[in-house]
Parts: C-alpha cells; sequence; structure tokens
C-alpha cells in the first residue's frame, strides 16, 4: 500500500533552525539547509574573498554564484565541515566555506549562497583596492555581544551608507558562543550578519572564548592562516597597513598553553618580514590586534592595571623591537587612548605628542555593547591621554603611508565624536624610535 506524506510546522526555538518538515510514517525527516549566519572575511589577496556561512543540516553542494550585477554569472565551490558543540546536547550543525577568486580589485558584487537545497538572500561587497595607495576605512571595536549589543544598530547603518572597507572585532563574542548549547552564538552570528555579510569581519580571539578549549571561535570564523592556527594568529595586508591579529589568551587559559610557543614564534617571524626595508617601503604601518590590554587605568585589577602585567612581559619588548606603530586592545569595557609609550615611560613627538612619536601608540576599545555593561577607571597615569565610559567603537582612517586619523564614536552620546587625533610618522620601523 502506498504511503502518503503529508507536510506539518515544526515550531522552534531558534530562528531558521527548523523549516517545515515531511512526516512520511512514523519518520521526520528534518529539513534544515537553508544558509544562514553569513559572513565574509579578506585573505590578504584583493582578488579573493572568502565567505562563510552555517546550515544544520549536511548539503549535497557548498556554492556561492556571484557577479558584478545580480545575474550571478559566475560560481565558486567550497567545502563544509560537520561541527558538534560539546554541550550536553552535543548539536551539530555544518559549517560553510567558498573562497572567491579572480575578484577585480575594488569592483561591487552581488552573491548569494547555498545550495540548490536552499539559498541565502542576495548580498552585496565590494572587493578589496590592490596596491598601498589608497585609504581604507576601519570600524574597530571588541567586546560585543548578543544582549545589549548597543553599538551595534549605528554599524548597521553605517554599513549601509559605505563607510567602512573592514571591521575589527577585538574578541570577545556573544557573551557567550557555547551558552544554551551554542544557541547565543547561533543568534549572535545571525545579529551581526547585517554588518558581516557585506564587509570583511576579521577578529581575534578574547577571553569570553576560552570554553571547550575555544571550540566555537576556531570553528565559526575563517581568517588568513586557517589551516594552520585556527584563527588564533595570522596577518594580512591592507593599503599601506600590515595588520597583525594574535591571541592573548594562550598565556591565561591551561588549555592554550600548548599553542604559546607556536604564535610566539610565528608572530616574531611575520613582525620581521614585515619589518624588513621593501615590505616596510609597501606597506609602513604595522597594526596589531590582541584582545586584553597592556596598559590600562580601569579599577577592576585586571592584568593590564599590573607594573609588570602577563600582556606587557611578552608582547611590548617584541613588538618595540619590530617597530609595530598602533596596537588595539579590548576587554576592558571602556575607551582609552594613549600618549606614545614604552616600558611606562611616555615618548610624545618633540612637535607634536603623535608626530613622529618614539613609542608605539596603545589604544583600548572594548565597550561595542554587552550585558556585563561597562567599566570604572582608577586614577589617571602619566601614559593616559583621554579616557571615556562611553558604549561606542573607533573608526581608523588609513590615509595614506605617513598619516592615520582616528575618531571615537560614542553611541550613549547618539554618534557624537568623543575623541579624535591624527598619527603622523614620516619613518616606520625600530629606528623610527632612535
Amino acid at each position: 500500500m502506498e504511503k502518503h506524506c503529508r507536510l506539518v510546522s515544526v515550531s522552534v526555538i531558534v530562528a531558521l533552525t527548523w523549516l517545515s518538515s515531511p512526516i512520511c510514517g512514523d519518520h521526520r525527516i528534518p529539513v534544515n539547509t537553508q544558509p544562514q549566519q553569513i559572513h565574509i572575511s579578506a585573505t590578504g589577496d584583493p582578488t579573493q574573498m572568502m565567505v562563510t556561512w552555517n546550515t544544520f543540516n549536511s548539503t549535497n553542494k557548498t556554492v556561492v554564484e556571484f557577479g558584478p550585477s545580480e545575474k550571478l554569472t559566475q560560481t565558486a565551490v567550497g567545502y563544509s565541515t560537520k561541527f558538534v558543540d560539546p554541550g550536553e546536547e552535543q548539536r551539530v550543525q555544518f559549517i560553510h566555506r567558498v573562497l572567491l577568486t579572480k575578484l577585480t580589485p575594488g569592483h561591487q558584487y552581488t552573491y548569494h549562497c547555498g545550495s540548490p537545497e536552499g539559498w541565502s538572500p542576495l548580498f552585496t561587497f565590494k572587493a578589496l583596492k590592490s596596491g598601498s595607495d589608497w585609504s581604507p576605512r576601519l570600524a574597530v571595536y571588541g567586546d560585543m555581544g548578543n544582549e545589549n549589543a548597543q553599538s551595534l544598530g549605528r554599524l548597521q547603518e553605517e554599513t549601509q551608507k559605505g563607510m567602512y572597507d573592514a571591521f575589527l572585532h577585538v574578541g570577545d563574542f556573544a557573551y557567550d558562543f557555547n551558552e544554551d548549547n551554542g544557541r547565543i552564538g547561533d543568534s549572535f552570528m545571525r545579529q551581526i550578519e547585517s554588518i558581516a555579510a557585506y564587509v570583511p569581519y576579521m577578529t581575534c580571539t578574547g577571553n569570553h572564548e576560552h570554553y571547550y578549549n575555544f571550540t566555537h571561535y576556531k570553528n565559526r570564523f575563517t581568517m588568513p592562516n586557517f589551516n594552520q592556527s585556527q584563527n588564533l594568529w595570522y596577518s594580512w595586508n591592507l593599503g599601506p597597513a600590515h595588520i597583525v591579529a594574535f591571541s592573548t589568551e594562550a598565556f591565561f587559559f591551561l588549555e592554550a598553553l600548548p599553542t604559546a610557543d607556536n604564535q610566539m614564534a610565528w608572530l616574531e617571524q611575520d613582525l620581521k618580514e614585515a619589518a624588513k626595508a621593501e615590505n616596510r617601503k609597501e606597506h609602513p604601518w604595522i597594526i596589531t590586534m590582541g584582545h586584553r590590554p597592556a596598559y590600562c587605568t580601569n579599577s577592576d585589577h585586571d592584568d593590564c592595571t599590573q607594573y609588570e602585567g602577563i600582556v606587557r612581559r611578552h608582547f611590548e619588548d617584541l613588538f618595540y623591537k619590530y617597530g609595530v606603530d598602533v596596537e588595539f586592545w579590548a576587554h576592558e569595557h571602556t575607551y582609552e587612548r594613549l600618549w606614545p609609550v614604552y616600558n611606562e615611560k611616555v615618548y610624545n613627538g618633540t612637535t607634536a605628542p603623535y608626530t613622529d612619536p618614539k613609542a608605539p601608540v596603545h589604544i583600548i576599545t572594548g565597550s561595542a555593547g554587552n550585558r556585563e555593561r561597562l567599566d570604572g577607571f582608577g586614577p589617571m597615569k602619566a601614559w593616559s591621554a583621554f579616557r571615556a565610559s562611553d558604549y561606542g567603537y573607533t573608526r581608523m582612517h588609513l590615509t595614506n603611508k605617513t598619516h592615520i586619523s582616528f575618531e571615537q564614536v560614542s553611541d550613549d552620546k547618539d554618534g557624537k565624536v568623543i575623541d579624535s587625533f591624527t598619527l603622523i610618522k614620516h619613518q616606520h620601523g625600530f629606528q623610527a624610535w632612535l
């Protein structure tokens, strides 16, 4: 006797986790192949862009259809990996990765991702420009969660206005990826899709990602050097800058310690290569991003408040040795700009503090928005130039090979720029300190 299937709706807790499910006899066949959590990332090659997304069932194909118009005339095929949340439910999803190649630098593309079993909406992105003679604009921040993601609405609006070429998220996502058996992570990735599907979303890990040995962070993103470092450290060139992402967490969690030596060896080699005269001529700015700061004046007794903290001990001399220009940090839920500083001593420029300074410039930008709210400050230190406890984020404009401008946007003050300065350097590298 022929069995007939009937279509029923399945109630769900998480949007898009279940669509309609055909039930044949006693067998329920879940249909979870609709793409979600779409985000893109740069590779360092302006003719490429990486697209990453999730489905809750495996699919026969992993595809991006794209083109310079909505005709989607080009196809790129990638791969998927099974990701099992280590929580008690052992929730399964599949993470899909497709590398787009042969892009025309600076051109706009339309794309969607998925498979014949389900496609995403249409998104657009602009391929990054080639060479170093252009002026990228970035939004930089850390510590943005699923709950109280206060800055996200403003970032969405500015993304739609075309204000940014890339985002730097300096650790701490979702609060936390692993919660509710990974559902909080799924929700957060759907939230940032509104910006991360359009502009390269570049990340480094923070302390809130440490659960299950950083498993969620390692799986959810696709940064340069992904296969070797699982997103924990990498670098890429953007216009006149060489940007380096690394993990401060290797020195704070026992499970991460085995990676510490590998990271430090890679980091020194990367900086050594970037500091070579021919590379510094093309990309003179070296900019780092790591989660926990080397310095801060917060009142919470964190590592950055200690005279010889762990981060300073492992990174300060190394960054000084290779002439790192700008160091971005987060973790503290505040904004703090430092005078050029090395070994607790201020090295301002002779004509203006940020004109040809004799030490790196540190910026702490960890107040994008999260459920832990804002932090307080302790006494001011000689090396602290400006600080604020507003929710907000930082804008960085890599103007050219000698100038970078910075703005701190307060979301509390309706988008007002509460701090700004321009870093001017006519010489880069260790010799600039002499």
